[in-house]
């Protein structure tokens, strides 16, 4: 005799059942019975879950799992990787994928998406070639390095480099480097998977050339200093240069690898803001291997960048590892889009949009809330009071961490009351519309919304309040 039905399953509706309903609505329309199935069954199934966990909302209804059922098969059916504005203030979002790639690097995506493309194919011998010719040249004239590489992304970069140089013996690195980055993964991680046997020197704020030289052993494989790009320390600190290193490791024999993470490749302080190590002084102090990623500061998409003295990234090239974690062809033709325009910098701070927007006069962008604010008080009439309000930006994506930069918010209050309600509907248009939300107001921040957001962010606008005849002027 089986075991009689749980009492708290008692009105949960069958997989069937809710099929049935979700087809008479017409819930289901474009989409495979047996896919239908297979997605209501999953949500029965954690439904079930909750309820045997006591984790079930209070207010839970059958009615409520039919909604989460159709939620569920429309999405089947849409895609959710979809084009969003960004008017959250911070320029490289890594929850909206870091950073936006230019029109250059865009379009060399879609050519390399219509078809079969020259992505290993040698076009003088019509023998197979690597795929890594495609940027390599680039990286050499950008950076000043000898030979430069591309992986999938930078932690994967600090892997391979580690691996190739130091497996089975110890890292010297600094205390106050041992970062964290997205995701809570972990330097001294990622070295234990490198195989790398970590070696601490120095105080979380204080490190000195001596401590790296007391700590150098028969076991030293090689030398590692981390870019602290998503947190700064300030006061009583001291840290080693990466010049001071490689002399210490010119002396010993020891590779020096360098993890900078952001990947700057131009001076900031020509657009009158702090400074960031680049990628060329690095490079240019004699360090074996800089590693950086491809999304953050370069502006491009999501890759892992080695470049430095041949010998070391031929190391890397060999190993297999290179294999697992190498790039793919959309990624590569974006990124040798985005590096052709570092050929000329002053060109860069104009075609990168995470530069352009980093490099803005604040009167550009003030100019641009307020005409934002001008036709968003058109179309909500009188559903929401909208003003300009001074703000300031984040670089975000591990990048300048403790820079606020200023800018120009539209600041929209909603007569209702219902701020969050209304930043939960601009997030399930098309396109979303990302915004924060913050004393039962939205903040719009204009300096990382691109000249072509702003009719996107009008039209989810007007979806929110009655909209008053007439259209507004484009910017």
């Amino acid at each position: 005799m089986s075991a009689p039905a749980d009492p708290r399953l008692r009105h949960l509706p069958s997989v069937d059942q809710l099929v049935q309903d979700l087809e008479a609505r017409g819930h289901v329309d474009g989409v495979p019975r047996p896919a239908a199935v297979a997605c209501v069954r999953r949500v029965v199934e954690a439904a079930r879950r909750r309820l045997l966990e006591g984790t079930a909302p209070a207010d839970w209804s059958p009615d409520a799992l039919l909604e989460e059922s159709a939620a569920a098969v429309a999405r089947l059916r849409a895609p959710t990787l979809v084009r969003a504005v960004n008017a959250t203030g911070v320029l490289i979002h890594t929850n909206l994928g870091r950073a936006p790639l230019s029109a250059a690097a865009q379009e060399a995506v879609r050519e390399t998406l219509a078809g079969y493309t020259m992505l290993e194919l040698d076009p003088s011998t019509g023998e197979r070639g690597s795929r890594q010719a495609h940027v390599e040249p680039l990286l050499q004239v950008v950076t000043g390095a000898e030979a430069g590489l591309v992986v999938n992304n930078n932690a994967a970069a600090v892997l391979l480099a580690l691996a190739a140089l130091g497996a089975g013996r110890e890292a010297v690195v600094s205390r106050g480097e041992l970062v964290e980055i997205g995701d809570a993964f972990r330097m001294p991680e990622i070295m234990a998977q490198a195989g790398v046997r970590l070696v601490e020197v120095g105080t979380t704020n204080r490190t000195y050339l001596r401590d790296y030289e007391r700590a150098v052993g028969p076991a030293t494989g090689l030398l590692l200093k981390v870019h602290r790009s998503n947190f700064a320390l300030r006061g009583f600190v001291h840290e080693t240069s990466v010049a001071e290193l490689v002399a210490l490791g010119r002396a010993r024999g020891l590779p020096v690898v360098v993890d900078l993470g952001s990947g700057a490749l131009v001076d900031l302080r020509a657009r009158g803001l702090p400074p960031e190590p680049t990628v060329q002084e690095a490079v240019a102090s004699g360090a074996d291997l800089v590693t950086f990623s491809g999304d953050k500061l370069l502006g491009g998409p999501q890759a892992g960048i080695l470049v430095g003295r041949r010998q070391a990234v031929d190391a890397c090239r060999r190993h297999p590892l290179a294999r697992a974690v190498r790039i793919d062809r959309l990624d590569l033709a974006a990124l040798a889009a985005t590096l052709r325009h570092y050929l000329d910098p002053e060109r860069a701070w104009e075609e990168v949009p995470v530069l352009r927007m980093l490099g803005a006069d604040l009167k550009e962008v003030t100019d641009r809330a307020l005409w934002l604010a001008r036709h968003l008080r058109e179309r909500l009439d009188r559903a929401a009071q909208v003003t300009v309000v001074a703000s300031t930006c984040q670089t975000g994506g591990g990048a300048l961490p403790d820079v606020a930069i200023p800018s120009a918010a539209v600041l929209v209050q909603p007569r209702d009351g219902q701020a969050a309600a209304w930043a939960a509907r601009l997030r399930a248009h098309r396109p979303p519309v990302i915004v924060r939300v913050q004393d039962d107001a939205l903040h719009l921040d204009a300096r990382t919304l691109l000249p072509e957001d702003l009719e996107a962010v009008l039209a989810a606008f007007a979806t929110l309040a009655p909209v008053r005849a007439g259209r507004p002027d484009p910017a």
